[in-house]
């Protein structure tokens, strides 16, 4: 693939940023995942295409964790060798954030929210990544078992060594979300976003308070799994289709599409329908439009997948009484 040189015209595109709750910060309204298609199973050229495509479009924000692949760690790899081929020349342009929380190597220092591995696993995810230092790193779940001080306190320190611009949490329950909006901007460490699944299936974040939080406090919210790992897309409409990500029974499973939730997918397919628009387009335009909310991050297995999930921006905001 020859040497990459940005769209001149990737800020002139259509992309809208959004102000990260009270912060500096400006994110784009859809940002990227790394989640699937950029680990070691995936094609490099793939991959490096749909990174690409989003450059040239205004996405600046591409979030990984420290366990994505598969294997664990080579989405974080597939990022050092994008950096070395592609996207040093523009570091500055990019915010990249990762996270530590789950599973990652054997033993009692490789998983949950202790300072030893936090402090680990971003160390081993800058190598991986060949950074100096990310934008934003996140506690990626809570630890029950833990102190929360000393999971806070290990994000105070990793911003103090430099290693992250930012800090952030996610999936936080909503009294611990309290605790670390108090202990963070008291030591001058405010926290800068939660990231929480939320879309037309799960609105758990809005029903138990979560964003109400982050908007009151200053803190932004970004939202992942917008397409209910593509249950909000016409894939389902008719069935589990033979290559569908359900038909391999993995992360998705085949038992969660009941009768009752193939009825509402055909009515919010008939409610897109309406408003011209496809059901993930539609799905992705209702995130953006729910108060507090700063971006949605977006899983692409192509750059026309991307191309169709980046209509969301220019979507009409939703009439009063449209049921969805």
């Amino acid at each position: 693939m020859e040497k990459y040189i940005a769209d001149e015209k990737r800020y002139a595109g259509g992309m809208e940023y959004n102000r990260c709750g009270r912060s500096g910060v400006l994110l784009p309204k859809v940002s990227l995942g790394f989640w699937h298609n950029f680990g070691g199973i995936d094609y490099y050229g793939r991959s490096r295409a749909i990174a690409r495509y989003a450059f040239d479009h205004g996405i600046t924000h591409f979030d990984l964790a420290n366990n994505y692949g598969p294997p664990y760690g080579s989405a974080e790899l597939t990022m050092g060798q994008l950096m070395d081929d592609d996207f040093r020349p523009y570091r500055d342009e990019l915010f990249i954030s990762t996270k530590a929380g789950y599973d990652m190597w054997p033993g009692p220092y490789g998983n949950w929210g202790s300072r030893k591995y936090l402090m680990a696993s971003l160390d081993q995810s800058l190598r991986r990544m060949k950074i100096d230092y990310v934008d934003l790193f996140y506690s990626h779940r809570y630890d029950p078992e833990t102190p929360l001080e000393e999971t806070l306190q290990a994000l105070v320190d990793i911003v103090r060594a430099g290693k992250a611009l930012y800090v952030g949490i996610s999936r936080w329950p909503l009294e611990a979300l309290k605790v670390a909006v108090k202990y963070l901007r008291e030591r001058d460490t405010p926290l800068l976003i939660y990231q929480g699944r939320l879309n037309l299936l799960d609105r758990a974040p809005q029903d138990e308070g979560i964003t109400d939080l982050c908007e009151k406090e200053g803190v932004g919210f970004i939202s992942f799994s917008p397409l209910a790992q593509g249950l909000l897309t016409d894939r389902y409409l008719n069935g589990i289709p033979d290559d569908s990500r359900m038909m391999r029974d993995h992360f998705l499973k085949r038992d969660v599409l009941t009768p009752e939730l193939l009825e509402r997918l055909r009515h919010l397919n008939a409610v897109a329908e309406s408003r011209g628009e496809t059901l993930a387009e539609m799905a992705l335009a209702w995130i953006l439009h729910q108060k507090g909310v700063t971006s949605v991050l977006v899983g692409a297995s192509s750059e026309e997948q991307l191309q169709k999930n980046l209509k969301c921006i220019a979507a009409e905001p939703f009439a009063d009484g449209q049921i969805v």
